[in-house]
């Protein structure tokens, strides 16, 4: 081959062989990252042929989504309540006034770590008769105001008042007139972790710990969204999965209780769901979406009904694909990115069932 034109589906076929039979150099396969990485690079330049109207390029469209290994998604390490409220009780007998008021801040916020570095000395703004914490343009390139607990606001006075004059810095946080290091951070929970003993805790777990304890707690998935900074509610969905697995951890654990209470004895015929009742009850449930089915269990509610596809209860069979096809040229056709990437993962996820 000495054109890109010459370019076929067979060489992308081989090239992804090859990637998955490579070996690493610390021994064993490349990591499925790795390979997804290298397939979008080339499938990103491919593109940008196309974009730039080449000559020499290949004719019809060579690297697929089922070409893509399925990525792994663990869900965000977060604290339980009581191990966030161990957390914050060890930072509050901290005698550093920093180490005690970088970990509220990060709890109570859910900032990031270079969003809390960046903080000015006019970060707190009054609206109205509450106080707000003005977070400055981070990783989204975005200034927000997020809520600003009292407990925060006096914390945050009293940094204010000792805080050296003549600073040249307007920033917050200083260390003898230059930004903060963030290991300092580190070190703070690492320590507030150690006593608590908790293990190891980063403070972007702080960040997890308020978006689950949000969202468990009935906050709207768009509300959390702003808390956090996030510009797409796809990046938001995640703690969706988190709250199903902590709801259901609940619900087991107390099952056994439960189940005593229904296998009393005596049990009148009207507090018993017949047969036809319950295949009734499933059906309705299981035929809500019109693309697939959601295995949910009934008993559990379900907060996202107009994210089903999202959730990680969904489940889809080949029978829907001309469904999940039209769902996505419709996101495409109408310019909806996040929602043709769901059905374009849908439609992938089938193609790999099939193979």
């Amino acid at each position: 081959m000495t054109r890109v034109a010459e370019f076929k589906r067979r060489h992308v076929e081989r090239y992804r062989q090859w990637l998955l039979e490579r070996p690493a150099a610390r021994g064993g396969p490349l990591h499925r990252h790795t390979v997804r990485d290298r397939l979008s690079k080339l499938r990103g330049f491919l593109r940008r042929l196309d974009e730039w109207d080449a000559a020499d390029r290949p004719p019809r469209q060579l690297v697929f989504d089922s070409d893509f290994p399925i990525a792994d998604e663990p869900l965000p390490r977060f604290l339980d309540d009581a191990a966030a409220a161990k957390l914050l009780a060890a930072a509050r007998s901290d005698p550093d006034p920093f180490n005690r008021l970088a970990i509220e801040i990060l709890a109570r916020t859910g900032m990031r770590r270079s969003e809390m570095l960046g903080l000015t000395i006019d970060a707190v703004v009054q609206i109205g008769s509450a106080y707000w914490l003005r977070v400055p343009v981070g990783k989204m390139h975005t200034d927000r105001y997020v809520p600003l607990h009292p407990q925060l606001k006096t914390l945050l006075d009293d940094w204010l008042l000792h805080r050296p004059e003549g600073l040249r810095s307007n920033l917050l946080f200083t260390d003898h007139g230059r930004p903060v290091n963030a290991s300092r951070i580190e070190a703070a929970v690492r320590k507030a972790a150690e006593q608590a003993g908790l293990g190891r805790v980063t403070p972007h777990q702080l960040r997890h710990t308020l978006a689950t304890q949000a969202i468990n707690r009935g906050m709207f998935l768009e509300a959390i969204a702003a808390l956090l900074g996030h510009r797409s509610l796809s990046m938001t969905r995640v703690y969706a999965r988190i709250a199903d697995r902590t709801v259901a951890d609940e619900y087991f654990a107390v099952s056994e209780k439960v189940e005593a209470l229904y296998d009393a004895p005596r049990r009148l015929p009207a507090d018993t769901e017949g047969s036809e009742m319950g295949k009734l009850r499933r059906e309705m449930h299981r035929r809500m979406p019109g693309n697939g089915y959601c295995a949910r269990p009934v008993e559990m509610d379900c907060h996202f009904e107009s994210i089903c596809e999202s959730c990680t209860f969904f489940v889809t069979t080949i029978e829907f694909r001309p469904t999940l096809e039209r769902q996505r040229d419709d996101a495409a056709a109408k310019g909806q990115v996040a929602r043709e990437q769901i059905f374009d993962g849908l439609l992938s996820r089938l193609d790999q069932q099939a193979s």
